[in-house]
Parts: C-alpha cells; sequence; structure tokens
C-alpha cells in the first residue's frame, strides 16, 4: 500500500470512528473531538440535560460559566466548551433541606424537591418577562435554565402558595448552581 493510500485509509477509520463514537483522541489525553463537535453545535446542552436527568453517568460533571468538566468512572477527564451567547444556571427550589454549591455538579448535586412541577418567572433588569412557564424540577431536585450571557437576571418560584425571589447574573465566573431559594 503506497504511502497516500495509507494516509488517506487512516483519516478514514478515524472519521468512522469519530462518527460512530469508538475512538476518541480524549483516550491519549487530549480534547475530545465529540465533545468539540458538540459544543459548536450547540448540541452541547443536550449533552448537559443527559448528565442532568441521568440518562449519561459519570463520577463528577462539574459545569462553570465556560465549560464542563466531565470526570468518568476510569477517571478520565473530557472538558466541553459551553456556547458563548448562552449561561447555564441550576437551582434547586427548597422548604426544609438544602446544601452550599456554587459550581453546579450534573452527576452529583441533590436537591430536596425532586419531580416537582414550579411556576417560575424569570424577567431582566428592566423587569421584562423573560421566561414564565411550569417547570418540573429533575429527578436531582434542580431546575436548569440557559440564559443569555452578561446579563441580570430576577427569578420567582412559586409552589403550594409558597415563593422566593432571588436576583442573580450570568457573566464569566459567575455561579452556576443556586441552593438558597427557601420557599416560604
Amino acid at each position: 500500500m503506497n504511502k497516500k493510500v495509507f494516509i488517506t485509509t487512516a483519516i478514514v477509520i478515524i472519521l468512522v470512528g469519530v462518527a460512530l463514537g469508538t475512538y476518541s483522541i480524549a483516550d491519549e489525553g487530549k480534547t475530545d473531538p465529540i465533545g468539540e463537535e458538540l459544543a459548536q453545535t450547540n448540541d452541547i446542552k443536550k449533552l448537559v440535560n443527559d448528565y442532568s436527568i441521568g440518562n449519561v453517568k459519570a463520577k463528577s460533571a462539574s459545569i462553570t460559566s465556560n465549560q464542563l468538566t466531565v470526570t468518568r468512572d476510569n477517571d478520565q477527564e473530557l472538558t466541553y466548551s459551553l456556547p458563548r451567547d448562552e449561561f447555564f444556571v441550576s437551582i434547586a427550589p427548597y422548604v426544609s433541606q438544602t446544601h452550599p454549591c456554587t459550581i453546579h455538579n450534573l452527576a452529583g448535586c441533590q436537591g430536596e424537591m425532586a419531580n416537582t412541577s414550579f411556576n417560575v418567572t424569570v424577567t431582566d433588569h428592566n423587569n421584562k418577562v423573560i421566561m414564565k412557564d411550569v417547570i418540573k424540577s429533575h429527578n436531582n431536585g434542580f431546575i436548569d435554565l440557559w440564559l443569555p450571557r452578561d446579563q441580570t437576571f430576577h427569578v420567582t418560584i412559586d409552589y403550594d402558595g409558597k415563593s422566593s425571589t432571588s436576583s442573580f447574573t450570568t457573566s464569566e465566573g459567575d455561579n452556576t448552581c443556586i441552593t438558597t431559594m427557601q420557599l416560604s
């Protein structure tokens, strides 16, 4: 086999492997090409959701203001970039039990009120309603939101005659986990 045919064959094998998810440069200690592709096409949101609802398992899946870092059970670490124009925040409303948290762990954080429907209203700094909807928390007790970056938001969560309001920002380095919204 000549050199040109060999290189072409190797490239095809790698591309097929990436498409099927069987080959990953991450296995060689580099960034996962599938993850890079997901981040570029905003399918990262689906991956984040899959970790959040438990469809995909990991030892850890921490999400900061700009990236998702997944540690698999074999201690392999993968990093995925988040969309440049959207910010992820996860909120765990509670009545009596919470935990301190700033960086949300999709695979580890557990809120008090799993699978519960809440009335959620999000407004911007001008009191313009960005979102008003009934949202059901995941099995982990959290409500996940994707909001525009570099803004200040106010969120009100209502449940069973109880309410909580909080403000937060969506800038580089801001918290992605809000566990301070006690319903009273």
